[in-house]
């Protein structure tokens, strides 16, 4: 772990001077244009140049050259047209690059008063990075790529990070629980082309080993309205879990604000192996509709069938089914509100139904933020571990969950920002669960947060 975080640090510092030294290049070289519009006017000028400049230096939507930038969510799916991009641009003569991620220097301590026998603490330092790039092919054309990886394996070990009543995936053979697996080394690996019918209709392509199906919205990792939290959500595997899947084909329509979209993916999730390549099935799909009705405002609703997720059961299959709302307001140059409300829904078989439901925000100005998060989620005796003469084989446990937390940047290097943080979370189980996790136990962690800046 001392030989990782120095690299982690030394990446982003790397990529910084990286771009600055790319952005200061191009800015030599562009021409300077007296402005004869309004500053709005100039504003939809510049974006309709962006929308169709073959091979230019301006970086469109990932999958429509029609579409800004700002909507590129996780895999294809949408944020709104005024969610906050925090980035690194690369340029050059036929291609535009963007690298972004996240990094937590953390202590992270779950049940801070020992209320139960379930929590434990850690320093750790969940982390990704992903870069993507695209360039125009002809004068509809559009072709990107994007990789992603984190180094969670090699920091915080195989089973993950402490995370009171979290489950999903296995270490040693065993089901996690009370932990947060760690996410692959390659998170994504993909490539897409959409081609432009004309300015309203868009047809697009998506394969990804790994990569993300059309189910659940933008994964939480790349939501605006979670990036200050370290910790995934309790309904993860209820909400966005497909977001590394070792195999996956995507083929979708946009018309205007509207997108719909189908999938093809392996249904089994990543292995214990968190370096290598699972194995292709394609045995699973998925479906969304997607809507942005206001720039400030992105929309879906997906449902999916997931053959056998988890190897210690590979008999169960799930029918998942998904909505979400993700809101963005920007009140000026450094102030801005960003939420998102999340349910997810899993039914194994009629005695196996489950819900999820995730509201959060964050509001941010100057060098302050401010975030919040409610999560309930309804937890089974083998999602728990629970031993199964006490709870029954077929209990279900609701589970809810409120988490405050702040965020100061304290300085930046170049165009990265260096932030310290804090948060904290009670926790609110059902009263058969006290016996375990303690009355309402409270976690407590701090945080330097490394990150790249906003992108203006």
């Amino acid at each position: 772990m001392k030989k990782i975080l120095p690299i982690a640090l030394f990446s982003l510092l790397v990529m910084n001077a990286t771009a600055q030294h790319e952005h200061h290049k191009m800015e030599t070289k562009r021409d300077t244009v007296p402005a004869k519009k309004s500053p709005d006017k100039m504003d939809d000028m510049h974006h309709d140049h962006a929308k169709m400049q073959e091979g230019g230096p301006i970086m469109s939507h990932a999958f429509s050259r029609n579409l800004q930038m700002n909507r590129n969510g996780s895999g294809t799916a949408w944020l709104p047209d005024e969610a906050p991009m925090y980035g690194y641009m690369l340029h050059s003569k036929k291609w535009m690059y963007m690298i972004h991620g996240n990094l937590f220097l953390r202590y992270n301590n779950q049940d801070i008063a020992r209320s139960g026998n379930r929590g434990a603490h850690k320093f750790d330092a969940p982390n990704w990075v992903m870069g993507m790039g695209q360039t125009a092919v002809g004068k509809k054309g559009l072709f990107r790529f994007s990789a992603m990886i984190s180094l969670d394996r090699p920091i915080m070990g195989g089973n993950g990070y402490p995370l009171l009543f979290q489950s999903g995936e296995t270490w040693k053979g065993k089901p996690l629980v009370d932990r947060q697996h760690p996410h692959d080394l390659f998170a994504e690996l993909s490539v897409g082309y959409s081609h432009a019918i004309n300015k309203d209709l868009d047809v697009f392509g998506y394969f990804g080993y790994p990569g993300e199906p059309a189910l659940g919205g933008t994964a939480f990792m790349h939501r605006p309205s979670s990036l200050y939290n370290p910790d995934a959500p309790l309904g993860h595997h209820w909400q966005d879990a497909t977001h590394i899947t070792f195999g996956v084909a995507t083929f979708g329509v946009r018309y205007r604000n509207f997108k719909i979209e189908g999938s093809s993916f392996t249904g089994r999730e990543p292995d214990e192996d968190r370096y290598n390549f699972d194995k292709m099935r394609f045995d699973s799909w998925a479906v969304r509709l997607s809507y942005n009705p206001t720039k400030e405002l992105s929309l879906q609703v997906s449902q999916g069938f997931v053959k056998s997720p988890e190897p210690l059961h590979p008999a169960e299959d799930i029918k998942r089914t998904t909505a979400s709302i993700i809101h963005a307001k920007r009140f000026g140059n450094n102030a801005m509100l960003n939420s998102a409300i999340v349910w997810g829904y899993n039914r194994v078989d009629k005695n196996h139904q489950e819900h999820s439901f995730l509201a959060e925000s964050a509001l941010s100005w100057k060098k302050n933020a401010i975030y919040g998060k409610y999560e309930f989620v309804e937890k089974s005796t083998e999602e728990l571990a629970l031993d199964e003469h006490t709870f029954g084989h077929d209990g279900k446990f609701p589970v809810s969950a409120i988490t405050l937390g702040l965020n100061r940047k304290i300085f930046s290097i170049g165009k990265t920002d260096f932030s310290a943080g804090t948060q904290a979370t009670l926790y609110m189980p059902e009263k058969p669960l006290e016996g375990l996790y303690g009355s309402n136990p409270w976690a407590y962690q701090v945080f330097i947060r490394v990150s790249p800046g906003l992108m203006r």
